[in-house]
């Protein structure tokens, strides 16, 4: 059978591309380093982490005997939307290699639409833009957001039907739920469905939900519950991070962008009070799993959080030596 594979999936390493000097990360470079670092050698704990990096001095301070370093040239950290993407075909996993153009060309991007295409042995490449955090699967199911995927300065002018006919066809997801409402202020991405909703297994969706009629995200967040609500699965709200402002912007944190590892989950947490209620919640959710919480209030500062930092892959075969 073929499919596209779910995260929880057996995987064989975590991708992350450290942060330089000539990313927008420059203006916390230090902090982020930190953050970055904390991730990698939790993920270490258990399986193996692929560090692709620019500058050595970034990466100079890491020694693990799980570590496997590549060092690329890069505009940005966000593996997760430039990373390729894995399916199983004929029982084998596959890379494929999508085109990646800085989220509908807000961000520079030509470094980083190469990287997979250096690294990896890549199956097939597509010149349609797919980024990782716009979608996300049980393996059957694809569940992604109309202001992404139909955004112009993606893959215009296809139309919903034409997009919805191209996935089914080359990652081999059966149905496509497509969410028209939800969003975070702040975010960047034209409302990336793993900020918002993700399945936690086959049969379970969390979201994000703001209790809080005042806030502006009520009435979105509620309607896009809404949607879900009239799909077959079990859902599990999350509550939505108090508001986290930096130099006068609203952050966009969620407890959405969790990272599944093989035998751990990175959890974002804010310095929230919030934060107890969801790890107690994700320690129900994921019992087969330790979770491990990590400040993400430096990630939110450029407009993303753990998931979108890193990408797993199922086959360390797949790496070019």
């Amino acid at each position: 059978m073929n499919y596209l594979i779910p995260e929880w999936e057996k995987q064989e390493f975590i991708q992350l591309v450290f942060p330089h000097k000539n990313t927008d990360w420059n203006c916390c470079l230090e902090d982020t380093i930190k953050t970055f670092t904390q991730i990698a050698y939790a993920i270490a704990q258990y399986q193996k982490v692929l560090i692709c990096y620019e500058d050595e001095n970034t990466i100079n301070h890491l020694n693990h005997k799980n570590f496997i370093f590549k060092k690329v040239k890069n505009n940005d950290t966000w593996a997760r939307d430039f990373g390729a993407i894995s399916v199983k075909i004929n029982n084998e996993v596959k890379l494929l290699d999508f085109k990646f153009n800085g989220w509908g060309l807000k961000f520079p991007s030509n470094y980083d639409n190469l990287i997979s295409r250096e690294i990896f042995d890549i199956y097939k490449s597509y010149n349609f833009i797919l980024e990782g955090g716009s979608i996300d699967t049980n393996g059957q199911i694809l569940l992604t957001t109309s202001q992404c995927l139909l955004e112009p300065n993606r893959n215009y002018p296809m139309t919903r039907e034409e997009i919805e006919n191209f996935l089914k066809k080359e990652i081999f997801v059966k149905e496509i739920i497509w969410l028209n409402h939800g969003f975070l202020e702040g975010d960047d991405t034209d409302s990336h469905i793993d900020t918002l909703a993700r399945f936690v297994n086959e049969n379970t969706i969390v979201y994000c939900k703001c209790e809080d009629k005042n806030d502006i995200h009520y009435e979105e967040l509620k309607k896009m519950e809404e949607e879900l609500k009239k799909t077959k699965f079990n859902l599990i709200p999350l509550p939505l991070p108090n508001a986290k402002i930096w130099q006068g912007e609203r952050l966009p944190a969620t407890y959405a962008n969790f990272l599944i590892t093989n035998e751990a989950v990175i959890l974002p947490i804010y310095e929230d009070k919030k934060d107890k209620y969801v790890y107690d919640l994700f320690t129900e959710i994921f019992k087969d799993r330790e979770i491990i919480p990590i400040n993400a209030n430096t990630l939110i500062k450029q407009h993303g959080s753990i998931h979108c930092i890193s990408k797993e892959y199922f086959n360390d075969c797949l790496l070019n030596k």
